[in-house]
């Protein structure tokens, strides 16, 4: 390993499992955590499992962050922090506090609670948990948000701020959240349908994605072995609409190019697609658009893994890098459930789990409301050994 940045940890928390363990056995059986997508453990399960006490108020983003960065930095073999950054993405911080305890905070009660709301606050507690990091830094930018804090970290590495940065989101449901995208008219009480015919809107998720980012001096310099090359990325903005996707898809389309072009890459490279697919009739048209007009007639296999987790929101960038992860180690692509009918002017997904196949590069695409779209280019760890 000479130059570039590599991923030598990653943690993921979900609805379909706690750790990549339980991850991969329910990606490989085809088994979904909807429509609830709901992580199966308790603030207080949580708590006694990382030793963080009862009686203590904690955010629920930030003990979902805390178990996917402990899981990230115990493969990466970082016992300490002091010398790393922590980028971390949310949108909902501690909302799920305010909710809990608004009206008496209304009444003047628990006033120190009100620092828990912010989306920064999550990132501190997180931070906090493991000692300190060297910098903290909380993006938000709704559902980019963790693609984003990928971004930014492999930027202080580039820049030669750090050496080793520790980047994802982290959310939980709320009230608030909900109703807010129950409002928008675009969630689906049935398990949702990512590119299919009948697709009737997307199923909100819950859950934490970090990995850890090197450079690849630091990584060889400490004998740890690569999960993969963060190869290339691209963010941009087409401003379109405030939550709806451009109907020519050209943030979505810009944003992979620039990760192609940064890593040097030919369309034709490109083995898989983790597409954003929230299984909402605008984006998904939308984001076929643009993989169409980038690779013409020979789109690679596409899945949208929110037909298992649910949409993540701000985490979910962070979650679907790490599954393309142990797509590339274990040799398959995720299946696109709940696929069924051709719809027009959507590509076809991968209904069907494919196994026993070498993913040599990936794309992981996360788009946000206000067009904020970005790409994830990710590199097989072997083809650079």
């Amino acid at each position: 390993m000479a130059g570039g940045i590599v991923i030598t940890g990653a943690g993921i928390v979900s609805a379909i499992g706690v750790g990549k363990d339980e991850t991969l056995r329910s990606l490989l059986a085809r088994r979904s955590g909807l429509p609830g997508g709901k992580v199966g453990l308790s603030d207080l399960q949580m708590k006694t499992i990382l030793g963080i006490p009862v009686e203590e108020t904690v955010a629920r983003s930030s003990l979902l962050g805390i178990l996917a960065v402990k899981e990230a930095l115990q493969e990466a073999g970082i016992a300490d922090t002091g010398a790393a950054a922590l980028v971390s993405g949310t949108t909902v911080g501690g909302m799920d506090i305010t909710e809990e305890h608004y009206l008496e905070m209304l009444e003047g009660s628990h006033p120190e609670l009100f620092r828990l709301h912010s989306c920064g606050s999550s990132t501190d507690r997180i931070a906090a948990y493991f000692g300190g990091f060297g910098s903290l830094t909380t993006t938000s930018t709704a559902c980019s948000s963790a693609a984003n804090s990928i971004i930014f970290g492999a930027n202080l590495i580039r820049s030669g701020r750090f050496a080793v940065v520790v980047a994802g989101g982290s959310e939980c449901l709320t009230r608030y959240h909900t109703a807010g995208f129950d409002s928008l008219m675009i969630l689906d009480k049935e398990p949702c349908r990512p590119f299919d015919a009948s697709r009737a809107g997307l199923n909100l998720g819950e859950g934490a994605g970090f990995i850890v980012l090197e450079s690849a001096a630091h990584a060889s310099s400490r004998g740890v072995k690569a999960l993969g090359w963060l190869n290339g990325w691209g963010n941009a903005c087409d401003a379109f609409h405030q939550t709806a996707s451009s109907p020519d898809g050209e943030g979505a389309f810009l944003a992979m190019t620039k990760a192609l072009g940064m890593a040097g890459l030919r369309p034709e490279d490109i083995d898989y697609i983790n597409a954003h697919g929230t299984g909402t009739v605008n984006n998904d048209e939308s984001e076929s658009k643009a993989m169409t007009r980038l690779f013409g007639g020979c789109v690679p296999p596409v899945s949208s893994t929110k037909s298992f987790t649910g949409h993540t929101t701000s985490a979910s960038g962070g979650i679907e890098t790490v599954i393309c992860l142990l797509a590339m180690e274990y040799g398959f692509i995720p299946a696109n459930l709940g696929w069924k009918e051709p719809s027009e002017g959507c590509i076809k997904p991968e209904a069907e789990s494919r196994s026993k196949v070498f993913l040599q590069h990936v794309l992981c695409n996360s788009f946000a409301f206000g067009g904020n779209d970005s790409s994830l280019l990710i590199s097989n760890a072997r083809d650079y050994e």
